[in-house]
């Protein structure tokens, strides 16, 4: 059986002993049913991961003990920030999750013209929390101790009015150039990707005025949940570290 992965909050450091906090406790106790001197793994984001093993692990209370400390990095040498149009039902979640596997480092959810979701107030923030949880646990999944950033919800046009020395790309079946074609990016990707029925006319002139390039990934049109991984995994494979 795989060593469980479990994400931890609070920075580790030098400490002896952890409480897990809540959802990991839950996750472990309840859901795992993990038993005293199990063996975990915990991160905390800052980079490596601590393996342990279980010195109490109840109902309401789990404590690990840190048993060394592996300096472990499989973050890619491509950094990408990912805008991603805000899409119905789960394709979001299916979105978020696959690019973080794929070694995403950002996510900006955008809310665009042909966005079906309508997000505010303690939804918005319910489902950003959500959101931050599926980062969270594609993370244990995946291997990553690094924990990408899922930012807050933005219009599109603020999103591509933000200052950026990041190569810019946005997809687009009508396009002149290919992944192939694109030059060695020196500060990293930001790519948008629209949500169901793409982006607007007027949003792709407004994409292409900020400085976004229009790139091609092959001669089909793709759904929204498939555009941007497919666009990662040849970005990755490229640039960054897929063979």
């Amino acid at each position: 059986m795989r060593t469980p992965r479990i994400f931890h909050p609070e920075t580790i450091g030098s400490a002896q002993q952890v409480t897990l906090d809540a959802d990991a406790a839950n996750h472990v106790g309840r859901v795992l049913r993990l038993t005293v001197d199990a063996p975990i793994i915990l991160f905390d984001g800052n980079g490596g991961e601590y393996p342990a093993k279980l010195i109490e692990s109840g109902k309401k209370k789990v404590v690990a003990q840190i048993e060394s400390f592996n300096d472990i990095d499989i973050e890619s040498p491509l950094k990408i920030h990912l805008g991603q149009g805000v899409s119905r039902g789960d394709k979001m979640e299916l979105t978020i999750q696959k690019a973080v596997e794929l070694g995403a480092t950002e996510i900006t959810p955008l809310f665009t013209e042909r966005c079906g979701v309508k997000l505010s107030g303690e939804r918005l923030t319910k489902k950003l929390n959500q959101w931050r949880k599926i980062v969270i646990a594609a993370c244990e999944q995946c291997g990553r101790n690094t924990v990408p950033t899922i930012h807050q919800p933005l219009g599109l046009s603020e999103w591509l009015a933000q200052e950026s020395d990041e190569l810019k790309l946005n997809l687009h079946p009508r396009a002149s150039y290919s992944i192939n074609s694109l030059p060695a990016p020196e500060h990293g990707i930001r790519l948008v990707i629209g949500p169901e029925g793409g982006l607007s006319d007027i949003e792709i002139e407004e994409a292409s005025a900020s400085g976004f390039d229009e790139v091609l990934i092959g001669p089909r049109v793709l759904r929204t949940e498939t555009a941007g991984l497919t666009v990662i995994s040849a970005l990755q494979t490229r640039f960054g570290d897929l063979g």
